[in-house]
């Protein structure tokens, strides 16, 4: 297996009943992750984004499901591969939380009011290996003092409730990298917090993933965030890839009209332009995409064929993908 993680033909149906067709909230993902690499997932909300990467960690349940003909390869720390659609419930929980890790959006919500901080961080020890109670304590303490938690000793006998939205994150960030797992998921790791704060969570992620060779998926909406910590970038839209590169072609390259208006959208205080820039229209529900392109009604280049073929997802620069007719696809040879 090339890469640490592959996903292909990825659906998620949401099932209406037995008389009806599942709706299809995502459709056709095809995304490599390598190893040690930090790969960027950006979109408005309600893109596909986060409901993607949960299935990676087997957080689906009713009425949602993997459509038939989705895969998601994984390579484990043995070297041996495994179908997450397929793998069971047992072995997913072996795997989540030891080889796939997440970072959830909320901390205060992720986190359980009841149980000190000390306590959730031995839980994921005391699932995945066999250390006493002395020996998680220790794990604990040197873990938080990683993140650069101050009172370390002190903060694993605080609940929740006592802690800032900043310190939560590092605690969340902590729990998650405890087991030193091979691919950590971030959903919105800074959404909630200061900008200030922000910067030095992302500055510990990137020394973190520097430290424990771990490959991650950076969910956000905030370009921001992608140019400072990512790589490779996979740009969603009404549940499809509309467009994946490096950051420097994404930032400087950009090809799709949606990605074009994300990157219109961002204003700097130096800047020149005096009117934020909005991309007219709203993005579609689940179940009312058009039959072409779904980001037809919303694009200034439209022309018939827009709305009537779906335009495929081709490379259209080495390593550049877009799905766009205003680009056709880079012929086999071309320079």
């Amino acid at each position: 297996m090339e890469h640490l993680l592959e996903m292909r033909n990825l659906s998620i149906d949401l099932f209406r009943g037995k008389k009806q067709p599942p709706v299809k909230l995502v459709e056709g993902i095809d995304l490599n992750i390598d190893k040690k690499q930090t790969f960027g997932v950006v979109g408005e909300s309600g893109c596909g984004k986060s409901i993607t990467c949960s299935t990676l960690m087997g957080l689906l349940s009713f009425p949602l499901s993997v459509g038939k003909g989705s895969s998601i390869r994984f390579q484990r720390a043995d070297g041996s591969e495994v179908e997450l659609t397929n793998v069971s419930k047992a072995e997913m929980r072996r795997i989540r939380g030891k080889e796939i890790s997440m970072i959830f959006q909320e901390p205060m919500t992720a986190l359980d009011p009841m149980y000190t901080i000390e306590e959730q961080i031995q839980e994921t020890l005391r699932f995945h290996t066999d250390m006493n109670r002395a020996q998680m304590h220790a794990a604990a303490l040197e873990m938080l003092q990683k993140v650069k938690i101050p009172r370390a000793e002190e903060v694993l006998k605080d609940y929740p409730h006592h802690l800032s939205g900043g310190m939560l994150q590092r605690v969340m960030i902590a729990i998650a990298l405890i087991n030193n797992p091979r691919l950590l998921i971030a959903d919105e790791p800074t959404t909630a917090l200061d900008v200030t704060i922000q910067a030095q969570i992302l500055d510990l992620m990137n020394d973190l993933r520097e430290s424990y060779d771990t490959s991650v998926i950076m969910i956000t909406h905030d370009l921001g965030v992608i140019a400072e910590t990512c790589e490779q970038v996979a740009v969603f839209y009404a549940g499809q890839v509309i467009e994946q590169a490096s950051v420097e072609a994404i930032f400087h390259e950009a090809a799709h009209p949606y990605t074009s208006g994300l990157l219109k959208s961002v204003t700097s205080l130096g800047g020149a332009q005096k009117e934020l820039y909005a991309i007219r229209g709203t993005v579609p529900t689940a179940g009312n995409f058009s039959a072409g392109c779904r980001f037809a009604d919303r694009c200034e280049y439209c022309e018939e064929r827009c709305r009537a073929q779906v335009p495929p997802l081709v490379e259209i620069a080495p390593g550049h993908l877009c799905r766009c007719f205003l680009h056709p696809a880079r012929k086999e040879g071309e320079a």
